[in-house]
C-alpha cells in the first residue's frame, strides 16, 4: 500500500468540459500520456475554472509524444515543456464555460528522477512536495510509480532542506521553509506568505508524509506531539550544515538561470508564450504589464533587458 496521502480532485467522469481537455490533449501528444497530474490553486480552490488549471501530462518518452523532432528535443535538453491549451464548452444554460489550462510536458522517467535526489535542482521535488491529485493513469502499475515518485518528493524535499533549517522548531514551519527555500530557487512572482498559505492549507497532508518519512530520517530528525501541535527536532553536524547551505546558493543561481533559459524556450515551444508571461506576472503581482514592440518583433535580443526591468521593479525574485 502506498503511502501518498489521498488528495481529492476534479473528476472528468462528471465535467465533460474536462474530459474533453484530456481527451485532446492525449490526441495532441499522439496518446503518450500516460499520467496526467494536477496541482496548485486551481486544485485548492476547487474551482478548475478560476484562472489556470495547472497540469503535468507524463508521457511515455518524448520521441512518441511529438511529432516534431524539435520540440521532442526541447524537452528532452531543459525539461519540461510548457503551452496552453483551453476547451470552450456551452453547457446548455446561456451561459459559456472556458477551461483554461497550464499543460506541462515531462517524461515519466525524467519526472521520477526529478523526484528523486538524483535531480539537483528543485525544480521537480520542489514542486511536487505539495498536495497532487492524479487526474488520469493509465493503469494501476503507472499509479502506483506516480504515487512513489511524489512520496519520494516530499522526502528529497525534507532531505535537502532539514540540515539548513533550525534544529528545532515546529511542523509547519519546517515545511514553510523548506518550501520557502525551493521557491527561491526560481524566478517566481507569489506574493511572500504563499508557502504558509499551501502548508496550512494541507496540514493533514504534511503531518501524514512527515510521519510516513520520519524512520527514514533518523536518527537525525524526531517527531512530537500531536495533530496541530507537532515539533521536530533534529541533530545535523556542523560541517554538513555548511555543506548543505552550500548546495541551497549553487541551486538558486542555477535555478534562476534556468528559469530564464526555460521563459526563452518557451517562446519557440509555447503558442502566445509572451502574452502568458505577461498574464502570469500581472496576475500574481497585480500590475499592468505591456509587451513592448521591440521584444515582440525580436524577443532574443530585448527580452534581457525587459525581463532585467521587470525584476527592478520587484516583479518577481
Amino acid at each position: 500500500m502506498n503511502a501518498y496521502p489521498e488528495v481529492s480532485g476534479p473528476d472528468p467522469d462528471r465535467d465533460p468540459n474536462l474530459s474533453a481537455l484530456l481527451s485532446q490533449l492525449q490526441t495532441r501528444l499522439n496518446g503518450a500520456v500516460c499520467c496526467t497530474l494536477v496541482y496548485g490553486s486551481c486544485l485548492r480552490s476547487g474551482d478548475i475554472y478560476d484562472g489556470l488549471l495547472d497540469l503535468y501530462l507524463v508521457c511515455d518518452d518524448y520521441r512518441s509524444a511529438y511529432s516534431s523532432a524539435r520540440l521532442a528535443a526541447a524537452n528532452w535538453l531543459l525539461p519540461p515543456n510548457v503551452f496552453y491549451a483551453e476547451q470552450k464548452s456551452n453547457t446548455g444554460a446561456g451561459s459559456d464555460l472556458t477551461l483554461r489550462s497550464k499543460v506541462t510536458v515531462i517524461s515519466l522517467r525524467d519526472f521520477e528522477r526529478g523526484c528523486s535526489p538524483a535531480w539537483f535542482e528543485s525544480y521537480i521535488w520542489g514542486r511536487f512536495a505539495q498536495p497532487t491529485h492524479i487526474l488520469y493513469a493509465r493503469d494501476e502499475y503507472t499509479r502506483a510509480r506516480m504515487e512513489a515518485a511524489l512520496t519520494q518528493a516530499a522526502l528529497t524535499l525534507l532531505g535537502n532542506a532539514l540540515p539548513a533549517l533550525p534544529p528545532q522548531g515546529r511542523l509547519e514551519d519546517l515545511w514553510v521553509q523548506a518550501l520557502g527555500m525551493s521557491y527561491n530557487t526560481e524566478l517566481r512572482t507569489e506574493r511572500s506568505g504563499r508557502a504558509r498559505e499551501l502548508v496550512l492549507d494541507a496540514a493533514d497532508f504534511y503531518a501524514a508524509l512527515t510521519r510516513h518519512h520520519a524512520p527514514q530520517l533518523s536518527p537525525s530528525f524526531a517527531l512530537q506531539g500531536q495533530g496541530s501541535q507537532l515539533t521536530y527536532r533534529s541533530s545535523i553536524s556542523p560541517t554538513t550544515r555548511r555543506w548543505v547551505a552550500l548546495a541551497w546558493a549553487v541551486r538558486r543561481a542555477q535555478g534562476k538561470f534556468l528559469s530564464v533559459m526555460r521563459l526563452v524556450k518557451g517562446l519557440f515551444t509555447f503558442d502566445g508564450g509572451l502574452d502568458y508571461i505577461a498574464w502570469k506576472l500581472e496576475r500574481h503581482s497585480g500590475e499592468k504589464i505591456i509587451i513592448p514592440d521591440r521584444v515582440r518583433r525580436a524577443p532574443l535580443l530585448h527580452l534581457w533587458g525587459f525581463f532585467w526591468g521587470l525584476y527592478r521593479r520587484g516583479i518577481f525574485k
